[in-house]
């Protein structure tokens, strides 16, 4: 019974085996496009990522500079009331630091 199906069946001949490449062709050039495509986008989501990350450490980084340069003049007018209200020990205090680091710098 199986011979006489297989004489049933249409033996392929080129002109289907042409059509058949042309179409994994069509399908492949389709594939590669997509694929392309998904790579742009990914591309560039991630380059929009990059530079929301960059935009959040630059802010991230200016608010602790800002912070940092508050402190800072917190303390030097500590220090200019220190020096005004007790001039004697601001100066004793100033000629024991440069002892020191002078002591400390001629060390080899």
């Amino acid at each position: 019974m199986t011979s006489s199906l297989q004489k049933l069946k249409p033996q392929p001949n080129a002109a289907d085996l042409s059509e058949q490449v042309e179409t994994l062709r069509n399908d492949l050039a389709t594939l590669t496009q997509t694929i392309a495509e998904m790579g742009k986008a990914k591309g560039d989501e991630t380059v929009h990522k990059a530079k929301s990350k960059v935009s959040d450490v630059r802010d991230h980084a200016a608010d602790v500079a800002e912070t940092a340069r508050l402190q800072a003049m917190e303390l030097q007018d500590k220090a200019d009331s220190f020096i005004k209200n007790q001039p004697a020990t601001a100066m004793g205090i100033a000629a024991g630091v440069g002892f020191l680091v002078g002591f400390l710098g001629s060390r080899k």
